[in-house]
């Protein structure tokens, strides 16, 4: 039987790339989808005919608890800091006594301490955490400093003999999505559109901390996986639990040095008039975006040991360096130059 399936964030750029996936591989999975606005909710029906429709936002508890009670799966795309719809889906779930699955979407900025805001940009960390080897250190962090921690200790703090959960962590994620709505990603992205409209790249202090990224295909792919595996018995081969933990990485780079080849290739395409790239404290970076000290200055370094060994899966996306140029030309289209 066709598993019953809850989302949200079904037109983002996660979720709707996901959820285009799972319907493209699974057309006979039953899905519903939380959606805030008519207009989404159009967009997505006009794509996926079959996809069940309910108006709501994150804070529409009773109305996620409902549908969480009702879902074999529930996939929890939206906002992976916002307490009570985490807390909303527990609810709902905690009401069945069947087994159900919740796959939960963090995010690897866990990784770093907010709280060393005098070190962003300094240095690269040597610290990597794997995802098997480290999962005990990884979902133990703190909250205080640690973005998506107090989420995340909602989600592990739910299993029970009928709720098994899984946490997706993904770092720097990159390439155009496909779903419904939106199609493009945050930092990179960000960081192209930050320095067309400056006039010239920049680096948070040195630019010398290190992220991950992953495609969104891959992302999606790794998705597909888990919703497979909670579709067989028992949970199929998937780890389920404290320890599903599951980061999505195919490779990392350097602020700094990603912000050289941005600048370079603006340059070549005559939208900068210089190939320079300068240095920026956190208080000049936050006047061109709030987060921008998180999303371009800290280290977040993990290897995605489990979806490798246990899942299988295989990113096959083209590298970040490759889709830079692509990045930049629609950056520079929005912005009108």
């Amino acid at each position: 039987m066709a598993p019953k399936i809850f989302a949200t964030g079904a037109s983002g750029y996660i979720g709707g790339t996901a959820l285009d996936v799972i319907i493209k591989s699974h057309p006979e999975y039953e899905i519903t989808a939380l959606v805030r606005s008519p207009e989404k909710g159009s967009a997505v029906t006009k794509k996926y005919p079959n996809v069940k429709i309910v108006s709501g936002d994150l804070d529409s508890s009773s109305l996620i608890e409902e549908q969480s009670s009702m879902a074999d799966i529930v996939l929890h795309f939206a906002d992976s800091d916002h307490v009570s719809s985490a807390k909303s889906i527990v609810a709902g779930l905690e009401k069945r006594t069947t087994p159900s699955y919740l796959i939960h979407t963090s995010g690897s900025a866990i990784l770093a301490d907010i709280n060393l805001a005098s070190e962003f940009g300094k240095a690269a960390s040597d610290k990597i955490y794997d995802d098997i080897d480290n999962v005990q250190e990884i979902t133990s962090f703190p909250e205080s400093g640690h973005l998506h921690r107090n989420v995340d200790s909602i989600v592990i703090g739910s299993n029970s003999n009928t709720i098994r959960t899984a946490i997706v962590c993904p770092p720097a994620i990159y390439g155009p999505g496909s779903g419904s709505g939106n199609t493009r990603s945050i930092q990179v992205p960000g960081l192209a559109k930050s320095s067309l409209e400056r006039g010239k790249a920049f680096q948070v202090t040195n630019g010398a901390t290190v992220w991950n990224n992953v495609h969104v295909q891959d992302l999606a792919n790794l998705y597909l996986l888990l919703i497979e595996a909670a579709s067989q018995p028992g949970g199929g081969k998937a780890t389920w639990g404290p320890e599903g933990y599951y980061f999505a990485e195919n490779g990392e780079h350097t602020w700094g040095e990603l912000s050289k080849k941005i600048a370079k290739k603006a340059k070549a395409k005559g939208y900068l008039k210089t190939d320079e790239v300068i240095s920026l404290s956190n208080e000049e970076i936050i006047k061109l975006n709030p987060f921008g000290p998180v999303l371009w200055g800290t280290n977040s370094r993990g290897w995605a040991s489990r979806a490798r060994k246990i899942l299988g899966w295989e990113p096959k996306g083209a590298p970040l360096d490759e889709i830079l140029d692509d990045v930049i030309e629609l950056e520079a289209k929005d912005l009108g130059l």
